[in-house]
């Protein structure tokens, strides 16, 4: 049964698995080895499992252990040129990624022992980043966090999967009435930032189609956004299309302490 659970969503760290007892991924390394060992074990999943590591983006909340998981667990780190041109730089992965790294091109497949995986690019402020489409044994995942805002091959991807993460960062009201400096503001709202609820569930309206069956809102904003006021955008907008409550399964991911285990529906 495939599995999917998140160990942190925000910018206190974030970092995913996606895949079963036998094998698996990673997605983004910014939650403790410690942290990562543990729920493994809680769950019966054996490091052993991991087939790689694939990074979004080489902002810290997204890379801050990756060098502690090559230098441990020995598993390839799967990412563009440019951004493992960043973390061979990265004061915190200068050094270490090197022996791990491993490149994917943009829109075109690399098999991971039978996982296929995909990166698209995403507009965000950093050299770069990605979101990954990612097919396991027939089961279509996408994923998307901090993203600026929505692009054509993200509406492409999403509209394939049977399983969606994707970012919900900020409530607008929120944001603009809180104690960000107006420089911040900016920054999260024009274009190379976050996406706000609203963005994120008119997304949701694009992309909805009879096979989607998960959505899990994620990296949601501690100061600017609550799960409630997430939930409330995308499921208003999914019912505003006429999908019927139950038809898809909608959940925000925690900030920072682990999810529960998802079991994927196919």
């Amino acid at each position: 049964m495939l599995k999917f659970f998140s160990l942190s969503s925000g910018s206190c760290g974030n970092c995913y698995y996606l895949g079963s007892e036998e094998r698996g991924i990673i997605i983004d390394a910014g939650v403790s080895l410690r942290r990562l060992s543990r729920f493994f074990k809680d769950n019966g999943i054996s490091p052993d499992a991991i087939e790689g590591i694939l990074i979004t983006h080489a902002h810290l909340d997204h890379i801050k252990f990756l060098g502690t998981f090559c230098k441990k667990l020995h598993k390839p780190v799967y990412t563009t040129e440019t951004i493992g041109n960043a973390l061979s730089r990265h004061p915190f992965t200068a050094g270490i990624i090197g022996a791990y790294r491993k490149t994917l091109e943009e829109g075109v497949e690399t098999d991971l022992s039978g996982i296929g995986v995909r990166c698209f690019e995403v507009p965000h402020d950093a050299v770069q980043t990605v979101g990954y489409a990612i097919d396991f044994d027939g089961h279509k995942f996408m994923i998307a966090t901090d993203i600026g805002q929505i692009t054509d091959d993200l509406l492409k991807y999403a509209s394939q999967a049977q399983t969606l993460v994707l970012e919900s960062n900020y409530d607008k009201e929120m944001l603009m009435s809180g104690s960000y400096t107006y420089e911040l503001k900016m920054r999260i709202i024009q274009g190379s930032g976050h996406l706000s609820n609203t963005e994120c569930a008119e997304a949701l309206k694009r992309v909805f189609h009879p096979e989607l069956r998960n959505i899990f809102l994620c990296h949601l904003s501690e100061n600017n956004n609550t799960p409630e006021l997430a939930y409330r955008a995308s499921s208003e907008a999914l019912a505003g299309i006429g999908v019927e409550k139950g038809t898809v399964h909608l959940r925000c991911l925690p900030r920072s302490y682990p999810s529960p285990v998802f079991f994927l529906q196919a």
